[in-house]
């Protein structure tokens, strides 16, 4: 049990650190606040894993084996609410977001229908796409007109590619571990790494609530996560159902509203230690595909050794000491597995007898339009200014009308079932405004309804 929780906590690692490091240097933190946020990250991350696996109580947790950790889709609002008004003002925008989260939970899996497979997909495709300037400003940050930090970027990517695709299992899952591991060996043979602030962080940290910042609530940045909040309630949804299918456990309401009820709670929690919203990792989602290992149990030793791994200081110490080129050759990887996570989901879904491929095209093309051209609206109202720098935010609402106007309900639906099965849907008038859909998913099995 021990051994494959762990194997859930490397293969989330990299993503888990990653958010608190972003936010620290895009706010320009020292770096040994960076430290302490990262660790005090990785023990929020293991409490909302615990409380979301085992569950505490009727309403908290949806007893599925779901591992949690900070949000991507929050990271570029995140960076634009830190550049104006500092972690105060992210931190309080979380906690709102948090209780927003809580709020929505009872009603929220009604608004699942305004999000099937194509708004989805070309969201999160968006997300992965506007992370990419972040690695390549890690790349560029080190030794500036040098060819080096471009190089050991290469060589960090290289070192990657090979162990995921000549290894196997968990040493495959854990691929950018490695290739951070090695990348960073590889410097150390041409320049020294600094390890003065491993040397002085403590063994054991403690996570005290606001010990960076006291909270601040602004009302553009309130606004700009609760909306963002949205799409990380639908992703968290989904990860529930699919991890329902495969448990042979259906994710119902009572079951969605628990589950959104331990990340809004995390969230909130998060936002009192100067964190960020938490959500279902979808890597962890994937690995309890591949490896038939479906216990929340498992799940919940993760969580364990994830506070434990908080508690450690220098654990998050030695992540800070990688040199940034490296962290970028990584975040090439790692930013561009979101990307491709969208991409899988927009394969699944049909593009005959429907508008899917102008959603798909108006999504990415105008939520990318304020990272290929940030001037773009330089010259409207600076409160209107950080939602309009916010692709994500953009493209949350371009995905969401389009789909509403130019695909109608049938198209919807029909996207919606598996490809295997599609050739045999039917779609039957039933009543005046409602569609029945019947799915023969083979000749002994039929009839099955789907509302």
């Amino acid at each position: 049990m021990i051994l494959y929780g762990l194997q859930h906590v490397l293969v989330m690692y990299a993503g888990a650190v990653a958010v608190p490091l972003v936010i620290g240097n895009a706010v320009g933190l020292p770096v040994e606040q960076i430290i302490l946020l990262i660790s005090t990250d990785l023990f929020i991350c293991g409490i909302a894993t615990i409380a979301q696996s085992f569950g505490f109580g009727a309403w908290i947790g949806c007893r599925l084996p779901l591992v949690q950790g900070c949000t991507f889709a929050a990271l570029v609002p995140m960076m634009l609410i830190g550049k104006q008004y500092g972690i105060s003002g992210i931190s309080g925008a979380v906690i709102i977001a948090g209780l927003f989260t809580l709020i929505c939970a009872p009603w929220i899996y009604h608004l699942v229908r305004f999000f099937p497979k194509v708004v989805m997909g070309s969201i999160v495709t968006l997300i992965g796409l506007s992370l990419m300037p972040v690695a390549g400003n890690w790349i560029i940050s080190g030794n500036s007109g040098s060819i080096l930090p471009l190089v050991m970027a290469a060589l960090t990517l290289i070192i990657i590619l090979h162990i995921y695709h000549f290894m196997t299992g968990m040493i495959k899952n854990i691929a950018v571990l490695l290739g951070l591991i090695g990348g960073t060996v590889i410097w150390s043979c041409f320049l020294p790494l600094d390890f003065h602030f491993v040397n002085s962080t403590p063994w054991v940290n403690f996570p005290q609530i606001m010990w960076l910042a006291k909270p601040e609530f602004h009302i553009v940045p309130v606004a700009l996560l609760s909306m963002v909040m949205v799409v990380v309630m639908i992703e968290t949804m989904s990860s529930m159902m699919i991890i329902g299918d495969m448990l042979d456990k259906k994710a119902d309401a009572t079951t969605l509203r628990n589950g959104l009820n331990a990340c809004g709670i995390a969230t909130m929690v998060g936002g009192l230690f100067n964190l960020f919203p938490y959500a279902a990792f979808a890597q962890n989602v994937g690995l309890i595909g591949l490896t038939g290992v479906r216990s929340r149990f498992v799940v919940s030793v993760s969580g364990v050794l994830l506070i434990l791994m908080g508690m450690f200081a220098k654990m998050a110490a030695l992540v800070v000491a990688i040199p940034k080129p490296i962290l970028g050759g990584a975040g090439v990887i790692m930013f561009g597995m979101v990307a491709v996570s969208g991409i899988r989901t927009l394969s699944n879904i049909t593009y005959r007898h429907n508008n899917n491929e102008m959603v798909v095209a108006l999504t990415l093309a105008l939520g990318l339009m304020p990272i290929m051209v940030p001037q773009l609206f330089e010259g409207f109202p600076s409160m209107m200014q950080m939602f309009l720098h916010s692709g994500i935010t953009i493209g949350t609402v371009i995905a969401i009308l389009a789909n509403l106007t130019l695909n109608k309900a049938s198209s919807t639906l029909m996207e919606e079932t598996d490809p295997s099965v599609r050739q045999y849907v039917t779609i039957c008038p039933y009543k005046s405004n409602k569609t029945m859909v019947i799915i023969e998913k083979n000749r002994e099995k039929s009839g099955e309804l789907v509302k």
